[in-house]
């Protein structure tokens, strides 16, 4: 927790999220004793950190506490040399592994770390005959360890619980009978069966009529999600009443619940700045605090008269045992794994603790409008025809439209049935993104889209079809103007409150969007945001972001489109509206808000702002008492058991507060 910082600062956090076969795979990765190569392994399982495996400390602090008994109970201290082979039984008991990691890494020259000081520390103490607080700074620091290996596997637990939505086996479709696999084995067309209470194991498409389930695991959401044939379904979803049949899209480790459980093991890889500097701190610190240690013993010699080397010896070892940060290089990292773990419990997945502190310096929120402001749910309104038959109109253009997955097509196909284009002949659809759809239906060349398409093909349209507010889709036919079709989306519940409580945190609201200026002003009215920007293509919306950020502003752009990928990863923070949505978009993304909702926007800043407040609180803690411990044990005021209360109580008390992260609620 000292040297080794850089590489392995928290390296438990680097572990946390260790696939379940791959801890089974590998045990012997999982020892409560330090490695050679780490600078403080909390990686211990849960039985390690139970009172069994510590029977050693506990014996050595049961030893230590019938001494003191008997030394200030009954005022019987064992003669020598039977009280220093006692004391060094119980010395041993419970810092074995800390001299053995103190003897590993000064075979590499390398005594600048926290097992080789507290050795020291407890070796010198012995050497003065002060055998009892030996043993006590040994035996507390070691508690202090089991506690911390305690507290990062609770850490731990709470992130692979996720794990375990992943069932180990499914029932999948083959030679006319369902037989259970492994759903690795399961490819991609074959038929899986779900039972009710069971969780879906691969992502598909629903074959039954309908189906209820609970999607929690992957939105935080607990309200059932009714799901009708032809749906798409996800795994980790729970199927809650009915028999259900799903045919599988995609292969096991390609499925949207792999992705998320891979953004979580990677977020613990990218430190915030503040675990940066705290790891760069300890590196000089530790060295420094030697340096002063062996000032404290020697530099009186000079000054004090008459000078006793064993008062000015003991009061080195004092500084040495209060100087060790154990305090922050643990606990910083566990507070920042405790935000993550409480954002993807609020369904927000960070992809690394610099984003929680990026979050909190946040003062411009861009936002997309359609998906993530409006539902992205779109339905035709109005029907307008110039030449031909309004029923010949839709036909065209459900039939173009069926070669998109944009939610405005697909409100176009869902309104004029999946039936009506049965038998019509397409080819040549070309998209152009942010205009529309180009192709050759029946012989005919069709334009479907907006009004910048028809314009951007020299074809003339009504004038009237620019003052229209709502979502247009204008059709032309072999270059003619044939109609148009008004479609409207709908605002989603919570953006309202969503834009008013970024108001409250003095946070500016942008919207851009693609859609008319007329539709993008009329969300911005009913919503109250500050400045909203329609008609853009995706540079449009480089540009405008690009714009604000050379103002100085702190940027976060939400949005959910393919799209909107460039500008996401333009931002500050990315992020990306809804986790089962665009896959280039979540790629990009630095967050992910997996219900879709625009109020956990506003979540993710206060988990941000929340552990940034107990990050601080612990370094101010950890560095007002060591700075006050460590002029008392210079003056001589502080002993050995105040520098060791001092230094494992500041390291629970850091820790218990960093640890109650995840128990808030949002």
């Amino acid at each position: 927790m000292i040297e080794n910082s850089n590489n392995s600062d928290f390296q438990a956090g680097d572990q946390l999220s260790n696939h379940a076969e791959h801890d089974k795979a590998a045990p012997e990765k999982q020892q409560t004793i330090h490695t050679d190569d780490d600078g403080h392994d909390h990686n211990a399982t849960d039985t390690d950190s139970g009172w069994k495996s510590h029977w050693q400390l506990l014996l050595a602090i049961i030893i230590l506490v019938a001494m003191l008994v008997l030394e200030f109970g009954f005022e019987f201290v064992p003669p020598f040399p039977a009280n220093l082979i006692i004391f060094s039984a119980a010395y041993l008991l419970s810092g074995y592994n800390v001299l053995y990691m103190a003897y590993r890494k000064a075979k590499r020259f390398d005594f600048f770390n926290e097992f080789f000081l507290m050795s020291v520390a407890t070796i010198g103490a012995f050497a003065i005959g002060s055998y009892s607080e030996g043993v006590a700074v040994m035996a507390f620091y070691s508690v202090g360890e089991w506690f911390q290996d305690a507290a990062v596997n609770r850490a731990k637990r709470s992130i692979q619980a996720l794990l375990d939505i992943r069932p180990d086996k499914v029932a999948v479709q083959r030679d006319g009978s369902f037989v259970v696999v492994d759903p690795k084995e399961v490819k991609p067309e074959e038929i899986i069966q779900i039972k009710p209470g069971e969780k879906v194991a691969l992502d598909g498409e629903l074959l039954s009529e309908k189906a209820s389930f609970n999607t929690a695991a992957l939105t935080g959401e607990s309200k059932p999600d009714t799901k009708n044939k032809g749906e798409k379904i996800y795994a980790g979803m729970i199927n809650l009443n009915t028999v259900s049949q799903i045919k599988v899209t995609s292969l096991f480790q390609d499925s949207k619940l792999s992705k998320i459980l891979e953004m979580v093991q990677d977020a613990t890889s990218r430190k915030s700045q503040t675990q940066l500097f705290i790891s760069r701190f300890a590196k000089i610190y530790t060295p420094i605090v030697f340096t002063l240690a062996l000032a404290v013993c020697f530099v009186p010699f000079f000054f004090v008269d008459p000078y006793v080397f064993n008062v000015w010896f003991y009061r080195a070892l004092v500084f040495l045992v209060i100087s060790c940060p154990c305090a922050l290089v643990v606990s910083i990292p566990l507070g920042y794994f405790g935000g993550i773990g409480l954002a993807s419990r609020n369904g927000i997945l960070f992809k690394g603790s610099n984003f929680l502190d990026v979050m909190t310096e946040i003062n411009v929120v861009v936002m997309d409008k359609t998906g993530t402001l409006t539902e992205g749910i779109f339905k035709v309104q109005d029907i307008k025809s110039k030449e031909i038959p309004q029923e010949e109109l839709l036909k065209y253009a459900a039939a173009i439209e069926s070669q998109s997955t944009h939610p405005i097509g697909l409100a176009v196909v869902e309104h004029a049935g999946k039936d009506s284009i049965k038998g019509i002949e397409i080819s040549n659809v070309e998209e152009i993104s942010g205009h529309g759809l180009k192709g050759t239906i029946a012989g005919k060349e069709v334009l479907a889209g907006n009004t910048k398409l028809m314009k951007k093909f020299g074809i003339e349209y009504p004038a009237e079809i620019d003052a229209i507010v709502y979502t247009i889709v204008v059709l032309s036919l072999d270059k003619k103007y044939a109609g148009h079709i008004t479609i409207a989306d709908k605002i989603k519940e919570d953006a309202l409150q969503a834009i008013k409580d970024l108001h409250e945190l003095k946070i500016q609201t942008v919207m851009l969007s693609g859609d008319k200026q007329t539709v993008v002003d009329e969300v911005a009215r009913n919503l109250g945001i500050d400045n909203a920007y329609g008609d853009l293509l995706p540079e449009g919306k480089v540009e405008k972001v690009t714009a604000l950020k050379n103002e100085g502003k702190k940027i976060a752009f939400v949005g959910d489109g393919v799209n909107d990928a460039p500008v996401v990863a333009l931002a500050d923070a990315g992020i990306a509206m809804g986790g089962l949505g665009s896959d280039a978009t979540i790629e990009t993304a630095d967050i992910v808000i997996q219900n879709d909702q625009p109020s956990k926007i506003v979540t993710s800043i206060k988990i941000g702002k929340l552990t940034k407040k107990i990050v601080w609180q612990n370094i101010i803690l950890a560095m007002v008492v060591k700075v006050i411990v460590l002029a008392l044990g210079a003056g001589g005021v502080a002993t050995l058991w105040e520098a060791v209360i001092a230094d494992v109580g500041v390291s629970l008390l850091a820790i218990l507060n960093a640890v109650r992260i995840q128990r808030l609620k949002i």
